[in-house]
């Protein structure tokens, strides 16, 4: 059948989206079963911890999640009987809970927790006191049997500072804990410091950018490393005099075994007893390999090609969690001798009729090659009329360091199956092909990502991909930014969809928490000497050379991006005349969770294309 692109009957739903689309947090071998973290969008995105029984092991109004360093992660652990240990999401407390028992406060209130590790029935975790000035963090030791909750002396403090803290590791005697830390000056994938501490002394290593340390015995562990350019895994042996040989790189690849960290409970390899590591690589996507004790590695042919965090092993099973090019995010266990693999939670699989897999696109920019996955419209049953070019809509990712891996995602098909096709542009300062791509948005944040942008879109047109008159721009965060910036510079898109995204620099560091503080100095400059380029990079300074229809999402409660900055861009937009929506949405933090706001969100994203396009969406 044909019909104009943009009206084909869809059978993805904005509220089938919102329900399909939890996310996962971790997941671990708890005895005979296997339990991870999920989030619940129709209970406003709280996160619950189920179990491969069928069961949901951490029940309602109980949330399972952390604000440290504002991102949080690492929000619960488990031992093998069955106890789970999680930072309840409204107090921030470390609360214990045995099975069929109500959870029991392990902590006072007050300090913010994350990062959990339990190891040889200990527990780590890294703490944020934000009520001293200047803020403290730190890594501690919390007792299990609850005394601290009403005496926190009683919590062992590894270390303590103003810096920032992550990866605590535990030695397999229990005499040595080692972490990654850095300063207030520089975020971790900058420069990041590996320290061990023994009780008494502790040894800072000369890292770049560390990222993981794990003990393979009481005088070895890995972690990695990106010395290179490339974040590869090195094995590091101790003496007991605080000494260390040399590390040793343990593999040589043009990938990276790492990522930008944000959160707290990624997790790139795992050592297993009999020597082996299990490690992920990435180059754009995704690759699973397993290090033999000798350095040879093989690739494990599994559907987790995207953010896939190695989260737990046990004997010769391998427990994943991650995004995937032909199914759902799940959870997938793996058997390393028999190569059995098992879907334990989500990892459904798509239907290629109506989610293809996305293209790599290789493209050459203003400032170098410039990296994107492309995902045309697709239908069963429908077609365009002969001649017609679809729209298109170019996808932004936030961060800005962080990336895309061409995934399956919920929203890809409530678009594509519509006749909209779409385009995920990796642009420089992404993660994923090294740090000089990385690098690349040193100093250039509002230049190198636009023209990146700007670059993937008309590559589209000039190809005759899409019609160059019906190419949008969304993102959110860092990747609304892109969208108003690359706005102002006019020419290219034809409407531009942001959600929280940040339109003024100078507020951006007034708001900004001190995780991010160094962050905008580095992507742009020191101040007060750059000042003048603060104003000249932020959208709202040139908002009057908007002249395309934008829509403008904001969370309330958003504290990373505060809705004064949307506001400030609606009412310019207002006393310009401008066609523009705005939508505050009550509840909603930076990121929207709750399954009533992510499906207001879709079907007003979709009517405004329509509007903006000139072609009447299907319900």
């Amino acid at each position: 059948m044909s019909s104009p692109f943009g009206t084909w009957p869809s059978p993805f739903s904005a509220s089938q989206i919102a329900a399909s689309s939890p996310r996962i947090d971790g997941s671990a071998f708890v005895g005979d079963e296997i339990w991870w973290g999920e989030s619940v969008p129709s209970e406003g995105g709280r996160f619950t911890v189920r179990s491969s029984t069928g069961a949901e092991i951490l029940p309602a109004p109980w949330s399972a999640r952390s604000r440290v360093h504002e991102y949080g992660g690492g929000a619960w652990a488990a031992d093998s009987e069955g106890t789970l240990y999680f930072v309840d999401a409204k107090d921030q407390r470390v609360h214990r809970m045995r099975r069929g028992a109500r959870p029991v406060p392990l902590t006072q209130a007050g300090p913010a927790h994350g990062g959990l590790r339990l190891q040889q029935g200990r527990l780590l975790a890294v703490r944020e006191d934000l009520t001293k000035n200047p803020h403290r963090r730190g890594i501690v030791e919390i007792p299990v049997d609850g005394s601290a909750a009403e005496d926190p002396s009683l919590v062992t403090t590894v270390v303590d500072g103003e810096g920032f803290y992550a990866h605590p590791a535990l030695s397999p005697d229990g005499s040595r804990v080692a972490w990654v830390q850095w300063t207030g000056a520089r975020m971790p994938w900058q420069h990041a410091t590996l320290a061990i501490s023994d009780g008494i002394d502790t040894v800072e290593l000369s890292t770049r950018a560390a990222l993981q340390p794990e003990w393979t015995g009481d005088d070895e562990l890995l972690y990695a490393d990106d010395p290179s350019g490339r974040w590869a895994l090195y094995r590091l042996q101790l003496d007991r005099s605080g000494g260390a040989r040399p590390a040793v790189r343990v593999d040589d690849v043009d990938a990276d075994t790492g990522y930008g960290l944000w959160v707290l409970g990624n997790r790139w390899y795992r050592p297993l007893d009999d020597g082996r590591i299990v490690s992920v690589r990435t180059n754009g996507r995704d690759e699973v390999v397993v290090l033999d004790a000798d350095g040879r590695a093989r690739v494990l042919h599994l559907p987790a090609d995207g953010h896939v965090s190695v989260d737990d092993v046990s004997g010769s099973r391998v427990l994943l969690s991650g995004n995937s090019s032909t199914t759902s995010p799940g959870v997938w266990c793996v058997d390393l001798d028999s190569d059995e693999v098992i879907a334990v939670a989500g990892a459904e699989p798509t239907d290629p009729a109506w989610m293809p897999p996305a293209s790599p696109i290789l493209l050459d920019g203003t400032h170098g090659p410039v990296h994107a996955f492309a995902y045309p419209p697709a239908h069963p049953t429908e077609s365009a009329p002969e001649g017609e070019l679809p729209p298109y809509v170019v996808l932004v990712h936030g961060g800005p360091t962080a990336h895309v891996t061409g995934a399956v995602s919920a929203v890809i098909p409530f678009y594509t199956s519509r006749g909209i096709g779409v385009l995920d542009v990796n642009y420089g300062g992404s993660t994923g092909y090294g740090r000089a791509y990385r690098e690349r948005l040193d100093g250039q944040w509002g230049v190198v990502d636009v023209d990146d942008v700007i670059t993937a879109a008309r590559g589209l047109a000039e190809t005759g991909v899409a019609d160059p008159a019906r190419i949008a721009i969304r993102g959110g965060s860092a990747g609304g930014w892109t969208v108003l910036s690359a706005l102002v510079r006019g020419g290219t898109f034809a409407a531009g969809i942001s959600r929280y995204g940040v339109t003024d620099l100078r507020m951006l560091v007034e708001h900004s928490h001190d995780f991010e503080a160094p962050y905008i100095e580095g992507l742009v400059g020191p101040l007060p000497e750059a000042e003048a380029l603060y104003v000249d990079r932020s959208p709202l300074t040139h908002v009057d050379r908007i002249d395309v229809p934008v829509l403008l999402m904001q969370g309330a409660d958003d504290r990373v991006v505060p809705p004064a900055q949307s506001e400030a861009v609606r009412d310019a937009l207002e006393a310009r005349g401008i066609d523009h929506e705005y939508v505050l949405y009550p509840g909603e933090g930076h990121g929207f969770r709750s399954s009533e706001t992510i499906v207001d969100a879709l079907e007003r994203e979709l009517a405004f294309l329509g509007r903006a396009f000139g072609f009447t969406p299907s319900s």
